[in-house]
């Protein structure tokens, strides 16, 4: 399910919609609508929109590689489940023409890891990682119906994940110093929640920038925009 909180900051909105919910922070994944900074005439606030649970199969809402409680241990498949997904990712690459060896990355509570290596590693991803979510999405499917709809599964391969995460920060550093030497504002191309909240996450400190999602549906642009010294 989907909801909206707000709060004077990210972290306030968050723990607003934990209490509200019922749920602890790590149960639901966050998409930053919003952030207004305090100014003379306004009081600041950031808008977020919780996606709960019901969409822990939809790798758009998550596409990280997890820092902290991972299990990095045995690449090989452990029980009946895991085998069985690597079995089915395999057989879809392999229908798509290609070869790839397919091992996990890691383990952690509700997500799984899952490395693809590949000569084709660049087709696999794709441009900006296309190919890759569409088979980690195609991943999460097969996960549900094998019953374990609770566990994301994240693909990743060359780690395009993390090298994504760094690109995107330094897209916005970027942006944030030409919005401020145009004094106006620059549209950024479309990304899935989880890339747009990186945004909203890196520039929300800096005080004469703001950043605003637009556009409907899954895939939103977010706007960046001057709004002064405070």
């Amino acid at each position: 399910m989907i909801h909206e909180f707000e709060g004077k900051t990210e972290n306030e909105a968050i723990e607003n919609s934990a209490s509200e919910l019922g749920l602890e922070k790590d149960q639901f994944d966050v998409e930053i609508l919003e952030t207004q900074k305090n100014t003379i005439f306004k009081k600041g606030y950031v808008k977020i929109r919780v996606h709960t649970n019901d969409y822990a199969g939809d790798p758009e809402f998550d596409g990280s590689v997890p820092r902290k409680t991972t299990v990095f241990t045995d690449p090989l498949p452990q029980g009946e489940f895991e085998q069985s997904l690597i079995d089915f990712i395999s057989s879809v690459i392999r229908k798509m023409g290609y070869e790839a060896t397919v091992e996990i990355m890691f383990r952690e509570e509700k997500k799984l890891g899952i490395r693809l290596n590949s000569p084709n590693s660049s087709i696999l991803i794709g441009r900006k990682g296309k190919n890759l979510d569409a088979l980690q999405l195609l991943a999460n499917v097969y996960s549900g119906k094998l019953g374990h709809e609770e566990i994301r599964i994240i693909l990743d391969s060359e780690n395009y994940r993390i090298r994504r995460e760094e690109s995107l920060v330094r897209l916005a550093y970027t942006t944030a110093d030409k919005v401020r030497t145009s004094r106006s504002s620059v549209l950024l191309e479309p990304m899935n929640p989880f890339e747009r909240r990186l945004i909203h996450t890196t520039l929300n400190d800096i005080g004469d920038v703001e950043t605003k999602s637009e556009g409907d549906g899954l895939f939103k642009q977010v706007r960046v925009f001057y709004k002064g010294k405070r």
